[in-house]
């Protein structure tokens, strides 16, 4: 079995790759030696997961996939987008990321706060081949968060698929129609083709 080492620690990440990537062995990069920080300074979500797998890819020479996302919304120009971790200046304050957002969106109907979370993921092979899918889920910001569950926005983030917020959805709901479960589909589809 061939092994692809994730540019992540997160475990929800590995488990939901490994979902769809089942004839590989999936580990974190820590599992494979890499501990280094790896500055994600692109401007597009695609660069920052290219930034992530080629780094991993190189310093081990493996098969590395990486991912980026964000939450997109339209009434801010697509912002916070590649800022969406570091939105209110800090990074993973959710509590502070998802204030700075319902104040940015104050006083704006329903039909004004459309909203989108997008995640590229990037894959980089050991002799140097390198391919990217992206994956988006639509739906709209709510006025007040909804439920516990997720994290970073999701209590705010109400999707149009499943007719809920994501912090109210189950797990299992949620990755079926996420925005990185379709990015890895394509991925998976794109890397069988390429071996056929």
């Amino acid at each position: 079995m061939k092994t692809i080492v994730v540019a992540s620690g997160n475990k929800g990440k590995l488990r939901e790759i490994a979902q769809i990537f089942r004839e590989y062995q999936i580990i974190s990069m820590q599992e494979a030696g890499f501990s280094g920080d790896i500055e994600e300074n692109g401007n597009t979500f695609e660069e920052n997961a290219l930034i992530k797998a080629r780094a991993v890819s190189r310093a081990l020479h493996c098969t590395a996939l990486a991912d980026d996302s964000g939450l997109c919304v339209e009434a801010l120009g697509g912002a916070p987008g590649v800022h969406s971790a570091r939105f209110c200046g800090r990074h993973g304050d959710d509590e502070a990321n998802n204030a700075l957002l319902l104040e940015k969106l104050s006083g704006l109907p329903a039909e004004c706060r459309k909203a989108y979370f997008e995640s590229c993921v990037a894959l980089c092979t050991e002799d140097g081949r390198e391919m990217t899918a992206t994956g988006r889920t639509y739906g709209h910001i709510l006025y007040a968060p909804e439920g516990q569950g997720g994290f970073g926005y999701d209590p705010l983030f109400y999707s149009d698929e499943l007719g809920k917020s994501f912090g109210v959805a189950a797990a299992e709901e949620k990755n079926a129609v996420s925005h990185r479960a379709k990015a890895l589909a394509a991925l998976a589809v794109k890397l069988r083709e390429v071996q056929e």
